[in-house]
Order: C-alpha cells, then sequence, then structure tokens
C-alpha cells in the first residue's frame, strides 16, 4: 500500500517562500510520478506540478512557471514543491498525489487529478497579505 504524507506547510507573507515535501512510506515506489494539487476554498482542485519518478520530467500549470519548482529524491523517495513569489491567491491546501506503475507504451495525463491512484492528506499553505 502507497502512503503519501505532506509536511512543510504554513503561513508566509506574500513575496516569501515556503518549500513543501511529499514522502512516500513504505517500500521503494515504483510508480509513473508524483504530482501535486491544490484546492482553494470554493474553488475546484487543481493541477500545480508533477514530476515523473524515472525520468524526473516534469509539467506546470501556466500560472506556477516560473514561481514554483518541482525535484524528487528518488533514494529518499520524497518528491518537494518549492514555491517562491507567493501571492495570496496561492493561499490553498496543497495535496501530493501519485500515479501508479503504467506499461510504457500507455500515454499518461499527468496534469489531470483522474489519472492519480493515491492520496495524502494535504498540507495548508496561507499567504498573507
Amino acid at each position: 500500500q502507497v502512503q503519501l504524507v505532506e509536511s512543510g506547510g504554513g503561513l508566509v507573507q506574500a513575496g516569501g517562500s515556503l518549500r513543501v515535501s511529499c514522502a512516500v512510506s513504505g517500500s521503494t515506489f515504483n510508480g509513473h510520478a508524483v504530482g501535486w494539487f491544490r484546492q482553494a476554498p470554493g474553488k475546484e482542485r487543481e493541477f500545480v506540478a508533477a514530476v515523473t519518478w524515472s525520468e524526473g520530467s516534469t509539467d506546470y500549470a501556466d500560472s506556477m512557471k516560473g514561481r514554483f519548482t518541482i525535484f524528487r529524491d528518488n533514494a529518499k523517495s520524497t518528491v518537494y514543491l518549492q514555491m517562491n513569489s507567493l501571492k495570496p491567491e496561492d493561499t490553498a491546501v496543497y495535496y501530493c498525489a501519485a500515479v501508479g506503475f503504467r506499461p510504457a507504451w500507455v500515454v499518461v495525463r499527468i496534469t489531470s487529478s483522474d489519472e492519480y491512484d493515491y492520496w495524502g492528506q494535504g498540507t495548508q499553505v496561507i499567504v498573507s497579505s
């Protein structure tokens, strides 16, 4: 069973930075990708960023490009999201999610929440103005 545990959320002033982590517990992860999604009050869950586990290729939502960086440490089974130049509109619960193993010929849309098999409980990020 794959378990995802987020950490690092908290309060930060606008313009500041924050790094959140997603740790995969148990056996070595052999899935396709790990991603971050967020959900603000009254809004739908939206894609933030994702990284494929084996290749390390990344994808970002347009609004996050240039400010957020996703990277992974396979040895530690941990994925990080570095958030810089934070804005009040970044306030949300940030969720870590993982896509399980997929055959190489299968096209996986890692920007879509429907593709993900496992979800963490989320970590709250509040950006004050």
